[in-house]
């Protein structure tokens, strides 16, 4: 099966072609406020680097967020297209699964795996996996909190379940807030620099575990064919107007 997998949630754009679980071709590209500009040409030249068409891909793989409210958008509207005029499969993951997915490798059967993703202001966007043999187990459900907050409910939820087993903290808010985690948190292990970036690679992955998974694996976080944005917060545009609103008095 050959896969396109597109990643457009953060600063960084990325673009992957598997065939099944082997890397074909992988390209970055720095895309500040730029996706719309990005991504069409780096798939085309993915592509051309494989010496593949459109036509020869099987399954189209799409970060879904949460992250970039515009990147995000941009990455759907494009393989929505695609899937409309080619009629090729497509699977939406998360910026959250996407991440722990780059650990799994790396660490023991039914290891804990807490990804966070900083959305600025001591805010983090947050979930909690454990690793199941090459399956991702869901305990936290994505979303969206305060680091200290977001740290409480992890930990509570270790108590309450009497979770032993080692916890694993990946993403760009586990590096910025490492020394509030180690506090809360201290029996716990950290990924590098580079594996807290979202990966195109491991997105393809993802999907292709989920698409070999069948139908019954669905959740609203993970869909096939119908997919949509997962934001989890509103666009700072419109927090700000419903502040606004609040204040108006009539």
């Amino acid at each position: 099966m050959k896969i396109l997998s597109i990643d457009t949630s953060s600063n960084v754009c990325g673009v992957s072609i598997l065939e099944d679980t082997k890397l074909i071709c992988k390209l970055d590209a720095i895309a500040i406020n730029s996706h719309s500009e990005t991504l069409m040409p780096m798939i085309s030249d993915a592509l051309d680097k494989a010496n593949l068409s459109i036509d020869d891909i099987n399954l189209i793989v799409c970060d879904i967020g949460p992250g970039s409210f515009t990147g995000i958008r941009i990455g759907v509207a494009t393989v929505k297209a695609f899937r409309d005029s080619k009629n090729i499969d497509l699977v939406g993951i998360t910026s959250l699964e996407c991440l722990a997915k780059q650990l799994c490798d790396d660490i023991p059967n039914n290891s804990l795996i807490c990804t966070m993703i900083d959305c600025k202001n001591d805010n983090c966007y947050y979930a909690l996996y454990q690793k199941n043999g090459n399956e991702l187990d869901v305990l936290i459900s994505p979303d969206s909190d305060s680091v200290q907050t977001t740290l409480s409910i992890v930990d509570t939820y270790l108590e309450d379940s009497n979770e032993t087993g080692n916890i694993y903290f990946i993403g760009d808010a586990t590096s910025n807030y490492k020394s509030d985690i180690e506090k809360m948190l201290p029996y716990c292990y950290f990924a590098n620099s580079k594996q807290n970036l979202l990966n195109s690679y491991y997105l393809g992955l993802s999907g292709l575990d989920f698409y070999k998974s069948g139908i019954e694996a669905t959740t609203p976080d993970r869909q096939l064919n119908d997919i949509l944005p997962l934001y989890l917060k509103k666009p700072q545009a419109q927090r700000q107007l419903e502040e606004k609103e609040r204040t108006i008095k009539f």
